[in-house]
């Protein structure tokens, strides 16, 4: 994409709307209403997702073959529902960048990374440490806590937290590998998230999965906030594993059903441990009802049960728009709105807020978080009280995410107006 000089004016965002070849999208998308009316300015895409309209109608296809085949719809359903998950691999493999057969979708995102963690994350005596962001989601740090409490080991000696510089609030590669090699004996797995829920930064997770692997450990990475906001290539970065939800930028209802990744060197080692259930064993001898479990070489094998059919429907109508736009396209608006948010936010002349996030487009998704100065939340009730929908987070940050399919420049400028008049 072309660099272009932005400009402070209401003219230059409708301008820039009218240029824009993915504008239609915004119109398949329900947006909800101001108490005037209008639309409101949503900007919380990195928390929830809006719902595509065309869900509504995906889910009446299910409910009216349910009511028309009963259990036969596993069979005559317009999309049968004994092969479900499968009709998910191929759109959601150029999401994450890999092959079909290492993407499932099923449980949710914590429930997949303590069943991925089981696994691959195999501590003995010498190589049980692992690393995490300090400032990971919580309910990542209670997963890898458990699970090094669940092997009889200590986390305070085990778990390994990642503190940016005094004076920092992001984390540096360099740092991140420094800490690596430091403990290179020791540790067993390097557990990220692809973009931190804070402060919005993306890791390089290309050089940290080869540095990681350099040390003899393993890779898994939380891809909640990068899933469908920044380019993965996780089988040519060659991840080990890697989880996610669909419920923000994949639009697919709260709650919504999660996806898992497997490296597809995993796939044909049929030994691999690993907690198992009927939906997971070899679909060609699934009905025989065998005793022993017969893996498949694929990322199926750790699905425990059939598909939860009404909790993945939303997920087919959102993929189908992301498939018809492509990452390629939705990245390049991305960076450019993101780009603008970041422009109008500098021109405001107050020490009240400052940008975390990073200011390079490589380090970053369409996530800017803005510091408050003294932790006011004040500042985050005044704009909501004026349309706008964003995300506050303790003790002192407003999580605004423009994303490529939905928002609008228009909605951009607005929401910069906004803040700016609540200062």
């Amino acid at each position: 994409m072309d660099t272009i000089t932005f400009e402070k004016s209401l003219a230059f965002a409708q301008d820039l709307d009218a240029k824009d070849p993915l504008s239609s999208y915004r119109d398949e998308f329900y947006l909800p209403k101001h108490s005037d009316g209008s639309d409101i300015l949503y900007f919380c895409g990195n928390s929830l997702g809006l719902q595509p309209k065309k869900v509504a109608a995906y889910m009446q296809q299910e409910l009216e073959d349910w009511k028309t085949h009963g259990v036969e719809g596993h069979f005559q359903a317009k999309n049968a529902w004994m092969p479900y998950h499968e009709f998910f691999s191929a759109k959601l493999a150029k999401v994450v960048g890999a092959q079909e057969n290492e993407v499932v979708v099923m449980n949710t995102l914590t429930a997949n990374l303590h069943f991925m963690m089981v696994s691959f994350y195999r501590p003995t005596n010498k190589r049980n440490k692992i690393i995490i962001e300090g400032t990971a989601f919580p309910s990542d740090k209670y997963a890898v806590t458990s699970q090094i409490r669940f092997h009889g080991y200590d986390p305070e000696e085990c778990l390994i937290q990642l503190r940016p510089r005094t004076g920092e609030e992001t984390l540096r590669t360099e740092d991140i590998e420094a800490v690596l090699r430091e403990h290179a004996d020791s540790v067993a797995l390097l557990m990220l998230g692809g973009v931190n829920y804070y402060t919005g930064q993306f890791f390089d997770l290309e050089y940290l999965a080869s540095v990681a692997h350099d040390i003899g450990a393993v890779v898994g990475y939380d891809l909640a906030h990068a899933v469908g906001n920044v380019a993965l290539k996780l089988h040519h970065w060659n991840v080990d594993f890697a989880v996610w939800c669909h419920y923000k930028y994949l639009n697919s209802g709260p709650g919504a059903i999660a996806g898992a990744f497997v490296h597809q060197k995993h796939l044909t080692n049929p030994d691999i441990p690993r907690f198992e259930g009927w939906w997971g064993t070899d679909k060609k001898s699934r009905f025989l009802m065998k005793d022993n479990f017969e893996s498949m070489p694929s990322a199926e094998s750790w699905q425990l049960s059939n598909a939860p059919v009404f909790s993945m429907t939303p997920l087919l109508a959102s993929l189908e728009l992301f498939d018809a736009v492509g990452m390629q396209k939705l990245n390049e608006k991305s960076r450019q709105m993101t780009a603008y948010l970041e422009y109008l936010l500098l021109q405001i002349d107050s020490d009240r807020i400052r940008i975390i996030t990073p200011s390079t487009s490589k380090d970053r998704g369409c996530q800017l978080s803005i510091q408050v100065k003294n932790g006011n939340k004040a500042l985050f009730d005044k704009i909501t009280a004026k349309g706008v929908i964003a995300d506050w987070r303790e003790p002192d940050v407003i999580r605004v995410a423009p994303v490529p399919l939905y928002n609008s420049y228009l909605d951009v400028y607005q929401f910069v107006q906004i803040l700016q008049n609540s200062l």
